[in-house]
């Protein structure tokens, strides 16, 4: 399915908006103390951004792997993002992996604390890259 430039647009700033929300949630549930929701929606609010991204390259994935391989490829192995950038999003995706589901386990506050501004950090620079 081919999209309009106005269709890829609106998707791109929906994506945005949901990140932001998203973010937002993370930010939320740390304060209510709920670490393992809390990184989940990190690594939400960064895979919806990096879905925005690579469709403003031009790209789609059906995946979590593919997009972030997509991200990988045109972003970080470029250098427009740096290495722990990419390390950032990985460590997010396990996380949210471990955090849903591995058994009797959960994220604690100094696993997650420092990591709300590093995405918070990158979110912006891809939302900077996106409106360039």
């Amino acid at each position: 399915m081919t999209l309009s430039i106005e269709e890829k647009n609106a998707i791109i700033e929906y994506r945005i908006e949901k990140a932001m929300q998203t973010l937002k949630e993370a930010r939320d549930n740390a304060n209510l103390g709920n670490w393992s929701l809390a990184a989940n929606r990190l690594y939400y609010a960064t895979f919806y951004m990096a879905i925005a991204i690579n469709l403003n390259n031009g790209d789609s994935a059906k995946s979590h792997a593919g997009t972030y391989s997509m991200f990988n490829k045109n972003y970080i192995a470029t250098g427009i993002l740096s290495k722990d950038e990419a390390r950032l999003y990985r460590q997010l995706f396990t996380m949210r992996q471990s955090g849903d589901y591995d058994d009797l386990f959960d994220w604690e506050e100094d696993d997650v604390i420092p990591l709300i501004p590093r995405t918070e950090l990158l979110i912006q620079r891809m939302i900077s890259l996106i409106r360039k």
